[in-house]
């Protein structure tokens, strides 16, 4: 396998001319639950840039970039190595533009104020080549953010193996922003937490010398009040670590390792699922590149590591869903219990009853029920969720990514409005 990717000149407005499409899917109400349950009705449409040939979107984030009130979509799209910031002005309206210079093998961007000037900056995992390589050809870049909508790159680390996730936080206490990196690689890879010293110089400590790091993301995971982070590795390790800081150094511990190595881990984040205020983790195993896309496999899911405090992690199994990928946390149905939504980068492209967007519904008490989404379009990578409209219900944004054949019923960024129930077509 490659990777998990837990993965544009000129500008396009978001009203394109393709069709809408509403899905509706619908189950029986359990018992106790609430009546909105019983359909999730979704409205798609795409934004951004037109799709082009074979889209290549390896990830997705949500940020008020230019801070004016609104979400707007940034995208790291591979095919054209570049990122995209999906402006959303006015409300409703997204237009795409290309921000800073190109970046090879764009995987992961998140959002923080680097340099703390009170801008939002880019932090750009950059793998060099999304296709397989053991070259060192990672890098560490970061967007600045010089205000009025422009952006300069920053290389802050070169010549390491490739990048997969990069985040940003303050590790030692010393009031800037320090940043975790994550290299998948390919044989060789490593996890490095990069100190800074500021004047954008930063001194790397490496934590852990092996292939597959999918995703790094930082958490205060034993509540003593620094920020330690979580990683998931792939390859030969199939491993969920805990990198617990001790104030400026790490140690760590493997929280689960899967049963074998096809596996196939492919994305993690963190959601409090149970509202105990305790940060757990959502794992999706569901990569297909070891199989060349083709098939997707049985064994495919998600689950849930219950954080029970103290650096205990109870394993629960949400479910089965062929090509699981890309697991993010939202309040889908506004009970007040975090849903969970995925996405499937593998499963089959022929099947017609595939599903290819799944919300997890949290039925309380540890119960999540898996509910059908949508069927097309084919091969999402990646989602995010926020409340773009501004009404408190969450939109989710997803992205295509079409490397291998059969190419049918593709797409670039797409929007999913849920649509209110009793509305009219």
């Amino acid at each position: 396998m490659i990777c998990a990717l837990a993965l544009l000149g000129g500008s396009g407005c978001g009203k394109q001319d393709a069709p809408t499409a509403a899905v509706t899917v619908s189950r029986p109400t359990p018992t106790g639950s609430s009546p909105t349950l019983a359909s999730l009705t979704y409205v798609s449409e795409p934004i951004g840039l037109p799709m082009g040939n074979k889209p290549v979107i390896t990830h997705l984030a949500l940020a008020d970039l230019d801070e004016d009130g609104l979400l707007d979509v940034i995208a790291c799209d591979g095919a054209s190595q570049r990122i995209g910031w999906i402006r959303q002005s006015p409300r409703g309206v997204f237009t795409e533009t290309v921000v800073g210079d190109p970046v090879p093998g764009p995987a992961h961007v998140s959002v923080c104020d680097l340099n703390g000037d009170g801008r939002p900056d880019l932090l750009v995992a950059s793998m060099g080549s999304i296709l397989p390589s053991n070259d060192k050809i990672g890098r560490v870049v970061v967007l600045e953010n010089l205000g009025n909508g422009t952006f300069r790159n920053r290389v802050l680390l070169e010549n390491v193996a490739r990048v997969t996730d990069v985040r940003g936080a303050d590790f030692n206490g010393d009031g800037r922003t320090d940043l975790v990196v994550g290299q998948f690689g390919y044989i060789e890879g490593e996890i490095r937490w990069m100190e800074n010293l500021g004047d954008w110089t930063f001194r790397s400590h490496v934590l852990l010398s092996q292939p597959g790091t999918i995703t790094v993301p930082p958490a205060d995971y034993d509540q003593d009040g620094k920020v330690d982070f979580a990683a998931l590795v792939s390859q030969d390790s199939e491993a969920v670590h805990w990198f617990r800081n001790l104030g400026g150094e790490f140690r760590d511990q493997v929280l689960w390792r899967a049963r074998d190595e096809s596996w196939g881990s492919s994305g993690m984040e963190v959601a409090d699922l149970n509202r105990d205020g305790r940060p757990d983790l959502i794992v999706s195993n569901g990569d297909g590149f070891d199989v060349n896309m083709t098939k997707p496999a049985r064994w495919h899911g998600l689950q849930w590591l219950e954080n029970r405090g103290g650096g205990d992690f109870h394993y629960h199994r949400l479910g089965d869903m062929p090509g699981c990928y890309s697991p993010v946390s939202a309040d889908l149905n506004q009970d007040g219990r975090p849903d969970v939504v995925t996405v499937s980068g593998f499963n089959d492209v022929m099947d017609a009853e595939a599903v290819w967007l799944m919300a997890w519904m949290n039925e309380g008490q540890g119960r999540f029920t898996p509910v059908p989404l949508a069927r097309d379009p084919t091969r999402l990578i990646t989602v995010a969720a926020g409340d773009l409209d501004g009404n408190g219900v969450p939109v989710l944004v997803t992205g295509g990514m079409h490397l291998y054949p059969p190419f049918a019923h593709m797409s670039r960024v797409t929007l999913w409005r849920r649509k209110p129930a009793g509305a009219r077509p």
